[in-house]
């Protein structure tokens, strides 16, 4: 449950006390902010029956009728509304927030975390929300200017070029490094540079001379393909002439390997 409410809830969203990089104009900036969605968002839902009154009336969310002395959640920022206890989760990520407290915008309710985001960017490093007029944005996310850096090194990135790795930016160099996968062809990693073709889990050089067929060699980006035991073919003709090339060349090995030495 702590571990929820701290997800719903971050504390660096309206203590600055949790931000302790902050500049005194973000501080500023944040205090504001958090006081200002206080005074005009915030509120708890409340457990309760289904009065008279409202009997029949539907729920705010699914809009299945909700009876006299059904469980009911009312929110009382958004006037004689009830909802159901499971249908009373935020609107972005659907987490329960039933007896928690919820934020209300445009007759939505959201937790914490995520109405702080309909007008603050979050940082993808830190989990901050972004007050600088300046940040980063790359594969949908944002970042401090200062925290888009290396996943390994701690390099700077801005301005460089980069590789996302689960979700985090990598420098060329490390990337290359630590992650680059081996062509399957060739041997050789392939780099943040080179085009990549994968199959089955494993991986060419996108170039004719890796990504091609084992037998004839006909280049296969773009073309139909079968493979066995890890290696292209460009038609099953070439995959059964491969097998052949194999067996005979395993039998003549078999027939060297075992004739006896002019010596002897």
């Amino acid at each position: 449950r702590t571990r929820t409410l701290l997800q719903q809830l971050p504390p660096q969203d309206c203590d600055e006390r949790y931000c302790p990089d902050l500049a005194e104009e973000e501080r500023r900036q944040l205090r504001a902010f958090s006081a200002r969605r206080r005074r005009e968002a915030l509120g708890q839902g409340l457990a309760c029956p289904v009065p008279g009154p409202c009997h029949g009336c539907p729920c705010k969310k699914c809009g299945r009728r909700l009876n006299k002395g059904d469980p009911g959640i009312s929110a009382s920022r958004l006037g004689d509304q009830f909802w159901h206890p499971s249908c009373f989760s935020c609107h972005f990520c659907h987490q329960p927030l039933v007896d928690l407290i919820y934020f209300q915008q445009d007759g939505r309710i959201y937790c914490g975390r995520h109405h702080a985001e309909l007008f603050r960017p979050r940082c993808a490093s830190c989990d901050q929300l972004i007050f600088m007029e300046e940040c980063i944005e790359a594969e949908g996310r944002r970042w401090h200017l200062e925290h888009f850096c290396c996943l390994e090194c701690d390099a700077p990135l801005r301005g460089q070029r980069y590789v996302m790795k689960s979700g985090r930016p990598c420098c060329r160099d490390c990337f290359e490094s630590l992650f680059a996968e081996p062509c399957q062809a060739c041997g050789d990693p392939i780099g943040a540079d080179s085009e990549e073709a994968t199959h089955q889990g494993l991986h060419w050089h996108a170039r004719a001379a890796c990504f091609c067929c084992s037998l004839c060699r006909k280049p296969l980006r773009g073309q139909p393909l079968t493979s066995r035991h890890g290696r292209l073919f460009c038609s099953e003709t070439c995959s059964l002439g491969w097998d052949a090339s194999s067996t005979a060349s395993d039998s003549s090995d078999s027939a060297f390997a075992s004739a006896p030495s002019p010596d002897s």
